[in-house]
């Protein structure tokens, strides 16, 4: 029979050592979320854009209807992008002209510069153009202005008083600039080519009757119609990106400079890829008359 003193320890198992393997599995997880983190903050944002615009959708049937506000933002939008729109319209227009009648003119058909413009300016120029204007301009400065009453909490006194921010602040925006964003290409597509016809006719000694031939031939009511349609879904799109980067600014006022600077950049960045998939949508559609 042994005795305690002889009782030993020794013939146990050892204790089982740590592995490395679940921080090895963590490292490896935090790696790969890592790699995946700028395609899930695109779709947080793509999701987020789509929740606001439904938000503020919900309420275009529900009373109070708040017509000064939608005036005042169709006045912002339109009518303060006014000025910059017909010098911008102005000026494209009359570089297109004068490119397409030096390069016409080597094969004796300056004449169709007139119907080269307009189709360029009303399939293309003027709905793209217009609507980066609005984005350097109207969606920066939504941002701006959304972002500063965040951050003052002016927004969380709207709501203290049962006031709804996306009945009052970003539903008035969005439908203002589906409205008002097809009269400024308009506007831009006239402007633009009275600049084509004073470089192409004044200028440059083409033919008006040949220039104005050449715009009817050419020119087809449904190229029109594909530029507003183009400036109606770009326009929300600035518009909404402007309501979106403003509402969810944070940080001060370094967060509202970094909201503006986002609504500008994302806003002329999904114009133009925007426009690539519009106009492949619009010719499946309603194809241009031959």
């Amino acid at each position: 029979m042994s005795t305690p003193e002889e009782t030993s320890f020794d013939d146990e198992p050892p204790h089982p050592v740590p592995t490395e393997r679940p921080r090895v599995l963590r490292e490896i997880g935090r790696g790969v979320l890592g790699a995946f983190a700028p395609v899930i903050k695109l779709i947080d944002a793509v999701g987020g854009h789509i929740l606001m615009t439904v938000q503020a959708l919900a309420w275009l049937p529900r009373p109070p209807y708040r017509v000064a506000n939608y005036l005042e933002a169709c006045v912002y939008i339109g009518f303060g992008s006014l000025p910059i729109v017909l010098l911008v319209g102005l000026f494209t227009g009359a570089v297109t002209a004068l490119q397409s009648v030096t390069a016409f003119r080597d094969f004796g058909i300056e004449s169709f510069s007139g119907g080269t413009t307009a189709l360029a300016l009303s399939w293309e120029l003027a709905p793209v153009l217009t609507s980066l204007m609005l984005a350097g301009r109207v969606g920066a400065g939504i941002a701006t202005e959304l972002g500063t009453m965040r951050i003052t909490e002016q927004i969380d006194a709207l709501e203290s008083m049962a006031i709804d921010p996306m009945q009052f602040l970003v539903l008035p925006r969005i439908v203002s600039a589906v409205l008002v964003a097809p009269i400024l290409v308009l506007t831009f597509f006239i402007v633009g080519m009275g600049g084509a016809y004073l470089v192409a006719v004044i200028d440059m000694g083409v033919h008006h009757g040949q220039f104005i031939f050449y715009i009817k031939e050419f020119l087809q009511p449904l190229h029109v119609i594909h530029g507003l349609i183009k400036a109606a879904i770009f326009g929300y799109t600035v518009v909404l990106i402007g309501c979106y980067q403003g509402f969810h600014a944070k940080g001060g006022g370094r967060g509202v400079g970094i909201g503006t600077t986002r609504a500008v950049v994302a806003g002329s960045v999904c114009v133009l890829v925007l426009d690539f998939f519009v106009t492949q949508a619009l010719l499946a559609v309603i194809p241009p008359l031959k």
